[in-house]
This record gives C-alpha cells, structure tokens and sequence, in this order.
C-alpha cells in the first residue's frame, strides 16, 4: 500500500513486518501456483553455488548470481502481470494477449542476459 502523500514518518517495525509478511505470501503463491517459477528456483539452487565457486571475485559473484536473481524477480512479476490480466475475463482480447506475451519476453530476455553474463565470465577462461 502506498503511503500518503503528506506523510514523512519513517516506518514503524510492524509497518515493516507486515510488508515483510505481504511479500512472503507473494512468493508462497508463485511458488504453489507457477511451475515455471519453481523451475527457475530449482536453477537458482543448483547454478547460485556454482556461480559462487566459478567467479574469481566479488563483482563476478555478484553478476553471475544477481542475473539469476533477475530472472526470479521478472518471473514473478509475470506472474503478477498475469494475474492482473486474468483477473478481468478468460475471454480472448488483443491486449490481454499483448501483455502476456510482453511478460514472457520479458523473462526470457532475462534468460538470455543469464547466458551473456556466464558466457562472457566464463567462456574466456575456458577457451
């Protein structure tokens, strides 16, 4: 929920909790009602450690496992873009379709950015 617009108060711990709370709930959800999510994840857990052991340092961690974060972040977001659109009818509409394809673009743009990332760390070494 957005805060309103004359308040300057910082947040307060349940503020914070709840918000905590909320964004659990989202990932709960994708994770019970989107295989590709759970895919994604189940990559997440394999690639993550393993993008940790390849990079040689700090920054080649963080781009190695933050571009695989990137695609779980989108996927969700798809989810959500998904949600919304089906939220207003089944009924087939040329707007409803062009946000849904947007969304899996989306992810999948991600997907190649994965691909970059690992190919431009890793294949020099290797080559």
């Amino acid at each position: 929920m957005a805060d309103s617009i004359d308040s300057h108060a910082p947040r307060t711990p349940f503020q914070v909790w709840r918000a905590m709370t909320w964004s659990l709930q989202g990932l709960r959800a994708a994770w019970m009602l989107e295989s590709s999510f759970r895919l994604e994840v189940y990559l997440f857990v394999v690639l993550a450690p393993l993008g940790y052991w390849l990079g040689a340092d700090g920054v080649e961690r963080a781009i190695l496992i933050g571009c695989l974060m990137l695609v779980l972040i989108v996927e969700v977001l798809n989810s959500a873009l998904e949600a919304v659109v089906d939220r207003f009818g089944s009924e087939w509409h040329e707007l409803a379709k062009r946000a849904k394809d947007m969304g899996s673009a989306a992810v999948f743009l991600c997907d190649l950015n994965v691909l970059l990332c690992w190919g431009l760390i890793l294949l020099p070494r290797w080559l």
